[in-house]
């Protein structure tokens, strides 16, 4: 895969991510989709953005994307890759105005994450990667590589969802709390907290409640180049099996349901 490929999308998603922007400075209509996820103009705007980009750089690669209805299992079964896009990624997030929502794009190869790049329009901050190319943040002081932090049992930063930290996630965050000393819970939104961990600034991620692939594919692409990786929740395994990485199953992709099961990103 040519590392142009990473920095067109890097690209695209800043382009999209400055003109989210400029609607998230304004009141903005709500709508609500069947599922009764919140949808915006910004959702639509980005959302047609990023695919005309795609569309026209990539023109064989299809694309799977929250705002366009998705091909059937059918066809996608035959995809050996895919682009998996969240136009904006923590919407609920946007509506708030707590700026803690992002850009999301990714290369999916063989159910497998190669290529994301998460956007944070409103915190000016960029996070990339490419199989076997490392991660990086790109901020207004240029790039530094992205190294997750080894787990350490004395003191453990769990970040958890804003918007939806559910009963069982609760759960999984006390039973870690009686195999580590300190648990500190910091709550943020959108693939956020995948990144933080990528750059070392948490360690765990419980996510014990339901998502769809295009929330995480951009965030695990960049976690697994940063040294981690996003498991498959099990819940007979305690909290070590997974910072341990004992009996446990890696997040894949294209599947016939785009639910994601739960899971633990480490």
């Amino acid at each position: 895969m040519q590392s142009f490929m990473l920095e067109t999308v890097v690209g695209i998603a800043k382009v999209a991510g400055a003109e989210v922007l400029k609607v998230y400075g304004r009141k903005v209509a709500v709508t609500y989709k069947a599922d009764n996820s919140p949808l915006t103009e910004a959702d639509l705007l980005a959302n047609a953005l990023i695919c005309d980009a795609l569309n026209a750089a990539y023109p064989d690669i299809p694309i799977l994307s929250e705002e366009t209805k998705a091909a059937p299992y059918e066809e996608r079964q035959g995809w050996e890759e895919y682009w998996c896009v969240d136009p904006i990624d923590g919407t609920k997030e946007f509506i708030k105005k707590t700026g803690d929502f992002t850009v999301n794009i990714a290369l999916i190869r063989h159910g497998v994450p190669v290529l994301g790049v998460v956007q944070a329009p409103v915190w000016d901050v960029l996070y990339g990667a490419q199989e076997g190319k490392g991660a990086f943040k790109e901020t207004v002081q240029g790039r530094e590589a992205l190294h997750v932090t080894p787990f350490d049992t004395r003191h453990c930063i769990v970040v958890a969802s804003k918007s939806h930290l559910s009963s069982k996630t609760k759960r999984f965050i006390a039973a870690l709390k009686a195999e580590v000393t300190e648990v500190e819970v910091q709550q943020r939104g959108s693939s956020l907290k995948l990144c933080l961990i990528a750059e070392g600034k948490a360690h765990l991620y419980p996510r014990v409640a339901p998502t769809m692939e295009w929330d995480t594919a951009a965030g695990h692409a960049i976690l697994k180049e940063a040294g981690g990786e996003i498991y498959m929740y099990n819940p007979e395994l305690t909290p070590s099996h997974y910072y341990l990485r004992q009996g446990v199953t890696p997040l894949i992709y294209n599947k016939p349901s785009l639910y994601n099961p739960s899971f633990i990103a480490v």
